[in-house]
């Protein structure tokens, strides 16, 4: 930096060119994450076009999360040692390949594997798009950046029922797949004719043992959360779930020892930065309670109030476009006033929003439904995006990969336990309301009511984490003045400057 540049000089925003990498890695996570829980309203109709049973249905989302479990640790690793065009191209190719297999799928184990390929493309989406933004936007700009990539990580999941639920009104469920396809092909061949590499691949070659051990602990403990309360279990989930956190114990032993060596599968030196730690346990547990609202809410507007498919999904589509809608704005007030001021108040609009979804019953007003939906889902955007960029930017650059695979890897954990959770509870609340003479439709009611307590109960946990985090990230230079309030820094979590990773 030149000498005579005044030292209160305006920061300069993040360049044409970068904004414009992002928007198209923006624009395919979008898509890939949609297909994560676009089969929520399919699976009673595919469980009559293959004849197939309630217990094997439900395995094109359990395997699509399982295959996010087993390949998202392992792209902290590759993203280090490919370039960013072959990174989005192999994720885009694998991607649209899964949902051309999807689309022409003619017995169910093929859609199957149409699900678990998509699922492997979508897995290193996430992570590259997290890992670019880190590298090339500046720090003073990234709460704005971030707001909008909040559409692409929070909004997908959150219009996947809604969508499907319109294509279903009025078409074949292939179209679920049909429509995606063209969409998600376009944007990959725009998208590598304007993307540009970001940063310089490493050399290295990956631990095999560790992926083994990797695929073997996430992806049993998926597995076994995905078992809580199902009538059918190949294995006991108080067996499977013990079994996957001694196999992860195990990859947790073997990545430390591997960072004295050759390096890693995934480096988890990031949990020794105390704000990215917070900011991981808050997301975990807020994602929960995301999943779980997504799973119980509508369960219980089509068994219980008996609405339609495309009802349910225009009655909750409002609440995930306020939450795209305002993720830009959240980011801009992230970047003005810091965290505190947005992650606070957004975390207890959460409770209280679980709160009132579990005094929810069969004559509550569909005004009120809709109301506490979208309380929840904007209460979510005010706490996703600045814990997201309070989280990944407190590692050095060269974990900005681990780091964000390390949180897709527990986002899929989450989202398992919190759908197992949630049902668990409302299956066990409503034989409990049924044996002593409700109606079906009032011990469904009674039962959700339930699992809305337990998930309020988590996002208790979630306020305390709320207030322990900091506003601000310590300055570059380490100047109080620059860092924004002494209170609100941790000073163990240094930011280095952003260009050096690019």
């Amino acid at each position: 930096m030149s000498h005579d540049t005044p030292t209160t000089a305006t920061p300069a925003p993040t360049s044409a060119g970068d904004i414009a990498v992002l928007r198209w890695l923006v624009g395919a996570t979008f898509i890939v994450i949609l297909n994560e829980t676009i089969m929520i309203n399919a699976i009673p109709r595919l469980m009559v076009e293959f004849q197939v049973s309630e217990r094997t249905a439900p395995w094109l989302t359990t395997a699509f999360m399982l295959t996010m479990a087993v390949v998202i640790p392992i792209t902290g690793w590759f993203l280090q040692r490919v370039t960013t065009r072959q990174a989005f191209a192999l994720a885009m190719i694998v991607f649209c390949t899964g949902t051309l297999i999807a689309a022409a799928a003619p017995v169910f184990w093929v859609l199957l594997l149409g699900r678990i390929v998509q699922a492997s493309g979508t897995a290193v989406m996430m992570p590259l798009l997290m890992t670019t933004l880190m590298s090339v936007v500046p720090e003073h700009d990234r709460g704005r950046v971030m707001g909008n990539v909040t559409l692409a990580m929070s909004v997908a999941p959150a219009l996947g029922p809604a969508v499907s639920g319109v294509i279903l009104e009025y078409l074949s469920w292939r179209w679920m797949f049909g429509l995606v396809l063209p969409v998600a092909a376009l944007i990959g061949a725009a998208g590598l004719l304007r993307l540009r590499n970001v940063g310089e691949p490493t050399a290295g070659s990956v631990d095999v043992p560790s992926v083994v051990i990797s695929a073997i602990g996430f992806g049993g403990l998926v597995y076994g959360l995905s078992l809580i309360g199902a009538d059918h279990q190949p294995l006991p989930p108080g067996v499977l779930i013990p079994g996957a956190l001694v196999v992860l114990a195990l990859f947790v032993w073997r990545q430390i020892a591997l960072q004295h060596g050759r390096g890693p599968l995934l480096d988890l030196r990031t949990l020794t930065h105390r704000t990215y730690a917070k900011a991981l346990t808050l997301m975990v547990v807020a994602f929960m309670g995301f999943l779980g609202s997504m799973v119980l809410l509508p369960f219980y507007l089509q068994q219980a109030r008996g609405l339609t498919i495309l009802q349910t999904g225009l009655l909750m589509m409002p609440g995930g476009l306020a939450m795209g809608l305002l993720g830009p704005q959240v980011g801009k007030l992230f970047d003005r006033f810091g965290g505190r001021p947005l992650v606070i108040p957004g975390s207890i609009g959460i409770f209280v929003a679980l709160v009132l979804f579990s005094q929810i019953g069969l004559s509550t007003p569909y005004w009120q439904v809709l109301g506490m939906h979208m309380l929840l889902m904007i209460s979510l955007a005010a706490v996703f995006t600045p814990v997201f960029t309070l989280g990944l930017g407190a590692v050095p650059p060269q974990l900005y990969s681990h780091a964000s695979s390390l949180l897709g890897a527990l986002q899929q954990v989450a989202g398992a336990a919190g759908a197992a959770v949630s049902t668990a509870v409302l299956s066990s609340r409503s034989a409990t309301l049924i044996a002593g003479g409700s109606s079906p439709e009032a011990a469904l009611a009674g039962g959700l009511g339930r699992a809305f307590v337990v998930s309020a109960g988590l996002s208790l946990i979630v306020i305390a984490l709320a207030v322990v985090l900091p506003g601000r990230l310590p300055a570059p230079q380490g100047g109080p003045e620059e860092g924004g309030p002494r209170g609100d820094l941790d000073l163990d979590d240094g930011i280095a400057d952003p260009v050096a990773a690019i």
